[in-house]
């Protein structure tokens, strides 16, 4: 019996397909194509000994994501693969995303308007584009080569999401490290609480200064939002809050960013289109999101008896969502292999779906928009340094993509030149 569903798992269940860097750098596991062909709903084995339901299906997967009334996030989303989350254990004050319902909506409607709304987006605007130019302007001074992820994409969505909460750059460690460990696949629980510590004593100190003394940022404007509920936030829920916000806000964006770039010049046909047409770039963004989105897949649990795609689910099994194998599928998508920067419609699931989909996904389009706009403005030139072959790949953490991405050029245009 599987300890963690009390349901028959037996010697040969199929082990969850993983990314495969080697093989597909781009897209999901080879094999999913065919389990989404032949079995869409079929019992899979996790990493961590979860036995799930894998659910690969793109309408199926978005039935499941859509409601959540029939499929609870309680669990955790990646629980699947993080060996230090015990989808048991009771959900704490600093864990809103792991609950439901009103309780999740709490939280969620408080924290959009900071992330989401397109006033908000325009005010993000200008401080996005100078930390792009700012880290381009490094980038020059520096020469080429450069790693792509390490010395513009991380340092470019860490000083926004820690400017959005009002974390200085200089304390950036903090969440850096918390996040390493939080989403390394290895990690106790024990390490994770360690991780965790310095930072939630860094934002608690925060938080009391902020009540005290508000100043023009997104957590003392969650502190007014919240002290005008009915139920306004705790101390301990509003560091809840903000290490929401940094732990997964900066490397999940910048990992996105740079895979985005990598895939690009391994496409430079698609590249090309961009230079030839920038208004494309906002539906080449999606694009991006679409070929490279949800790649671990995400859990859910069913809350009772019921149905996917005809399949029977008992209540309390685990599902596993493959976002990314959905989003290849050809019943929702035309030719869903290709990348193509003019895809209209394009209604994937990169970001999620429903309640909990991402809600810094408006944040992250800005971030990937306007890098794509500056770099095609002011580093026409910009390539890989090096075959891409022999990029290397993240190990041992559950965001997938590039762990560094050498790349060189030419000349870096001066902003007000490439304005």
């Amino acid at each position: 019996m599987d300890e963690r569903t009390d349901r028959p798992g037996g010697p040969d269940l199929l082990e969850l397909p993983l990314p495969k860097p080697g093989e597909c750098p781009f897209g999901p596991p080879p094999e999913m194509a065919g389990l989404r062909e032949r079995t869409p709903v079929v019992r899979v084995k996790c990493p961590t000994g979860l036995t799930a339901w894998l659910v690969t299906r793109y309408d199926d997967v978005r039935e499941v994501l859509g409601d959540a009334e029939r499929f609870s996030s309680r669990a955790g989303q990646a629980i699947h693969l993080m060996a230090h989350a015990d989808p048991e254990r009771p959900v704490g004050e600093l864990e809103f995303s792991r609950m439901d319902g009103a309780d999740y909506q709490r939280f969620r409607r408080t924290i959009g308007p900071e992330l989401s709304t397109a006033q908000r987006m325009a005010e993000l605007r200008p401080m996005v584009q100078a930390l792009v130019d700012e880290r381009l302007d490094t980038l020059a001074v520096a020469g080429p080569p450069a790693d792509f992820y390490a010395d513009f994409a991380v340092p470019v969505t860490t000083a926004v999401i820690g400017g959005l909460v009002g974390v200085p750059y200089a304390d950036r460690e903090l969440f850096h490290n918390a996040a390493a460990v939080m989403f390394s696949g290895a990690t106790s629980r024990a390490d994770v609480l360690a991780a965790m510590r310095p930072l939630h004593e860094y934002l608690f100190k925060m938080v009391v200064t902020r009540r005290a003394t508000p100043l023009d940022d997104s957590l003392s404007r969650i502190i007014a939002r919240s002290e005008a509920s009915e139920r306004p936030y705790t101390d301990v829920e509003l560091v809840g809050i903000c290490a929401a916000l940094l732990v997964p806000g900066f490397d999940t964006s910048a990992t996105v960013m740079a895979h985005g770039l990598l895939t690009l010049l391994a496409h430079p046909g698609e590249l090309a289109r961009l230079h030839a047409e920038p208004s494309l770039i906002p539906s080449g963004v999606e694009e991006i999101v679409r070929f490279l989105g949800g790649a671990p897949g995400i859990v859910r649990q069913a809350t009772r008896d019921t149905e996917i795609g005809g399949h029977p689910v008992a209540g309390g099994d685990y599902v596993v969502l493959a976002m990314q194998a959905a989003d290849r599928d050809t019943e929702a998508f035309p030719d869903p292999d290709r990348l193509d920067v003019g895809r209209r419609p394009n209604n994937h699931l990169g970001f999620g779906y429903g309640t909990h989909q991402c809600f810094g996904q408006q944040t992250a389009r800005l971030e990937l928009t306007m890098t794509l706009e500056t770099l095609l403005r002011r580093v026409p030139s910009l390539r890989l340094a090096v075959p891409l072959e022999d990029v290397p790949f993240k190990t041992g953490s559950i965001v997938y993509g590039p762990a560094e991405v050498p790349v060189t050029w030419d000349a870096v245009l001066p902003a007000e030149v490439a304005g």
